[in-house]
């Protein structure tokens, strides 16, 4: 599949996923915001699968929305500078997602469907 990122780099893309996991469930309990909330609402991103219910483009789109640290980075930001902590909470939270949907192959997705990521293909194809 063009585009997906293949042999050492992919495992180097899915190493740094779970770098990224971990560091934001350390830098977590080092803030002492609770395991409850970070249990509630780890998954949370994964609601944006709902979007592959209009199809695999508005799909695609939902998904890399949740699924891009631009928005995790944006809520760990805002969340340092302001008065914010629930902000810095959800950042954080949002981060550790990313790097576990990273380290275990889920990428950002293209508009062919869920299956084909910038990490390669998923799931079950015929062969």
């Amino acid at each position: 599949m063009p585009g997906a990122t293949t042999g050492g780099v992919r495992v180097v893309l899915r190493l740094e996923g779970l770098c990224v996991l971990i560091a934001a469930s350390v830098g977590y309990s080092k803030f002492g915001l609770g395991w409850g909330a970070f249990a509630l609402f780890f998954f949370t991103p994964d609601l944006s699968f709902l979007g592959y219910l209009a199809g695999p483009k508005v799909g695609a789109v939902s998904y890399n929305l949740a699924h891009s640290y631009i928005g995790a980075v944006a809520c760990l930001v805002a969340g340092s500078v302001l008065p914010a902590p629930t902000l810095l909470c959800a950042g954080i939270i949002w981060c550790a997602h990313i790097g576990f949907d990273r380290a275990l192959g889920y990428g950002l997705k293209y508009e062919e469907g869920f299956g084909f990521t910038h990490l390669g293909r998923i799931g079950r194809f015929p062969g």
